[in-house]
């Protein structure tokens, strides 16, 4: 609406750093798989190391999934300066860190990163032996600002609309007084894009009120809300958005 200025509000709590050493059995790595969430538009620094030895000499191999090519280094050719068996995808976004490798760090940082980098990565040693593997399974997270719009004043009400698009995880959206009570809704609306979700959520308010439309990823630890002043007259009302 024209005019109007939308205040939202965002909670994220802190994004663990995680640091993973490979570990090997007989034949090959066992190491637990590391969990990694970051917000879209951030770097993210997947973390890879063979100890304190040089690894100048060594080759290391980043895929995803198992089978997209992300990263590969090899006795000082990488897919920086030769990227033609690299992923599309990851082109120009993906760099090692060159001036650690003399300290055995694989580690790479892909920025800025997408909603469909998520995914399950691996960092490969295939010619040392024994063979060594890490595992980090990273999920990134995109957290749109809900938006608040007026429909109708019915007999029963003022019908108010809240949409959160292009969202992943997949948020939990609700309507809430500034008090914290949830206010009753419709069904939401759910539908799927490219990977990412759009939520629709309309509820009908009897009353003046502070109310938010609050999006909420478990996930990702984020919550986000948009807050709007409805003023019920009977037979006309006021709708600011704030």
């Amino acid at each position: 609406m024209d005019g109007h200025v939308t205040r939202t509000t965002m909670k994220l709590l802190p994004v663990l750093v995680f640091v993973c050493v490979v570990s090997s059995t007989a034949d090959e790595s066992a190491s637990a798989v590391i969990n990694m969430v970051v917000r879209e538009g951030d770097d993210a620094v997947l973390s890879c190391s063979l100890g304190s030895r040089s690894i100048k000499q060594e080759l290391f191999d980043w895929k995803k999934d198992g089978q997209k090519e992300v990263f590969m280094y090899d006795r000082g050719s990488h897919y920086n300066n030769n990227p033609s068996s690299q992923d599309p995808d990851f082109r120009g976004r993906v760099f090692h860190f060159e001036q650690q490798l003399d300290v055995g760090n694989a580690s790479v940082v892909i920025r800025p990163t997408k909603v469909t980098d998520s995914g399950s990565y691996t960092c490969d040693f295939p010619f040392h032996q024994p063979r060594r593997r890490s595992h980090i399974v990273l999920v990134v997270g995109a957290s749109p600002e809900p938006v608040i719009k007026i429909l109708a004043e019915t007999d029963k009400g003022v019908q108010v609309h809240c949409a959160v698009k292009g969202a992943f995880p997949k948020p939990v959206v609700q309507w809430k007084t500034r008090a914290g009570n949830i206010v009753p809704a419709e069904e939401p609306q759910v539908s799927e894009r490219g990977g990412s979700y759009d939520v629709i959520l309309q509820t009908t308010v009897t009353k003046t009120d502070y109310y938010q439309c609050v999006a909420t990823q478990q996930e990702i630890n984020h919550k986000i809300y948009t807050e709007t002043l409805v003023r019920v007259v009977p037979g006309e009302f006021l709708f600011i958005i704030r």
